[in-house]
């Protein structure tokens, strides 16, 4: 496939963005209906439809290009161009009525990202980036923030459940908070970046997390003049990362955390 319009790209996947935001709104008050519920996680009928919207748009404006996403893969994920996409990032929150959620779409040109976009639809706040142009919120161009000191630095942290992830996660949460002005765990890892981003948090630090969780928001930061650092891919579509500033990630001390 030859190289594709990256404005074209954006303006889908804002649309896209936009239309999943939307039913995500439509139905904050209504009853959700849970397809399947772990010990940690819960997925709702609603990540499926809202995938589903967002794969519709896309393929209306490019017909050929595969989509991955949370809610399942089509197409060939080895074509040179992609779309990652988290429909409702944030669904436990979503389920609680916490209203910390959004849609999360990137656009992978030989996987790395080239576009991405997260959509909060309660804030009706949009993060928007393409490659080699400013990250915008709303049309604006937004920076990175400049804090360079662990104690005045807001950090939020996730991590999954298991008993190793814990093991590893908890000794670096206290150390952190002691260390830090402000540890955050929010339940969302698009919006976590998207604040990274413009300067609301300082860095967020996650020790095992999805493709389709960060692939947007990745763009975002490294746009806005921070840093996303990840190691090497540990098993398909996951990673271990720190999104900072480009002054923290280092005095974090969060090395042993990743691994």
């Amino acid at each position: 496939m030859k190289n594709i319009s990256l404005n074209k790209s954006l303006a889908a996947a804002v649309k896209a963005a936009r239309a999943a935001g939307k039913i995500m709104h439509d139905n904050w008050y209504l009853p959700k209906r849970v397809n399947s519920a772990e010990a940690h996680d819960i997925k709702l009928e609603l990540d499926v439809r809202c995938q589903a919207l967002i794969e519709k748009i896309l393929r209306a404006a490019f017909p050929d290009i595969p989509v991955l996403g949370e809610e399942g893969i089509s197409g060939d994920m080895n074509a040179a161009y992609r779309w990652v996409v988290d429909p409702i990032d944030g669904t436990v929150n979503y389920f609680f009525g916490m209203p910390h959620a959004a849609v999360s779409i990137a656009l992978e040109h030989n996987q790395k990202s080239v576009v991405g976009v997260i959509y909060d639809p309660f804030t009706d706040e949009i993060w928007t980036a393409v490659k080699g142009a400013p990250t915008r919120l709303n049309g604006k161009i937004v920076r990175v923030s400049k804090r360079g000191r662990v104690d005045e630095a807001v950090v939020a942290m996730g991590f999954s459940k298991s008993k190793e992830n814990l093991a590893k996660s908890m000794p670096h949460l206290v150390r952190l908070a002691q260390r830090t002005k402000k540890i955050r765990i929010m339940g969302s890892a698009a919006l976590e970046l998207a604040y990274v981003s413009c300067g609301r948090l300082d860095a967020y630090v996650e020790r095992r997390i999805n493709l389709w969780d960060v692939a947007a928001g990745s763009l975002l930061v490294e746009n806005a003049g921070g840093e996303f650092y990840t190691l090497p891919a540990l098993g398909k579509y996951r990673y271990a990362m720190c999104a900072d500033n480009g002054l923290l990630r280092k005095k974090l001390q969060i090395g042993s955390l990743l691994k």
